[in-house]
């Protein structure tokens, strides 16, 4: 028997069922069949996390903006909290 996947049993990672126990061509049809499966099965996991890290990506960004409302709201906020107290200061002297 060679190494080759679907040879036979304990070849490409272990018995893997009657077929590919019993080597030839439905072994190695089958091991191609269990190959696909897998890259298949990878292929979507990886389509899934890229599309997960870009909503988090999104998220984020979001999240971004809005503290930066945020900030910017309060240093006007301060500003003119300045502005008024400059003008009371101004009035209160002249009493």
């Amino acid at each position: 028997m060679s190494d080759e996947w679907g040879s036979g049993a304990g070849k490409g990672g272990g018995a893997g069922g009657s077929v590919r126990e019993a080597g030839g061509a439905f072994g190695k049809m089958e091991a191609a069949r269990e190959e696909q499966y897998f890259r298949k099965l990878r292929d979507q996991q990886i389509k899934d996390l890229r599309k997960h890290m870009e909503e988090e990506v999104s998220y984020h960004e979001k999240e971004i903006m809005k503290n930066q409302e945020a900030i910017d709201r309060h240093k006007k906020r301060i500003t003119d909290l300045a502005k008024a107290e400059k003008k009371t200061d101004g009035s209160s002297s002249s009493d």
